[in-house]
C-alpha cells in the first residue's frame, strides 16, 4: 500500500520561484501598457490637425488624451 504525503511545507525555493514569475508576469504586463500607450500616441501624432479637431482632440492634449484614464479629474 503506498501513502501519499498531500500537506508539504512550503520549500524557499518554491516560493522564490513564485516570487520571481509573479514579479516576471507583471513586467510583461506593464511593458505591453506601456508600448500600447506608445503607439496611440504615436498614431496621434501622425494625424493632420484637420483630423484631430474631427476626433475633438488638441494636438498638445495627445498624451492627456491617451492617458486619461489614469487621472483623476
Amino acid at each position: 500500500m503506498a501513502n501519499i504525503a498531500t500537506n508539504i511545507p512550503a520549500s524557499p525555493l518554491r516560493d522564490g520561484w513564485k516570487k520571481f514569475t509573479a514579479a516576471l508576469v507583471r513586467g510583461l504586463e506593464r511593458h505591453s501598457q506601456v508600448t500600447s500607450r506608445r503607439n496611440r500616441i504615436e498614431a496621434l501624432e501622425a494625424k493632420s490637425d484637420a483630423e484631430l479637431t474631427r476626433m475633438g482632440i488638441r494636438r498638445e492634449d495627445i498624451a492627456y488624451h491617451v492617458f486619461k484614464d489614469l487621472f483623476y479629474a
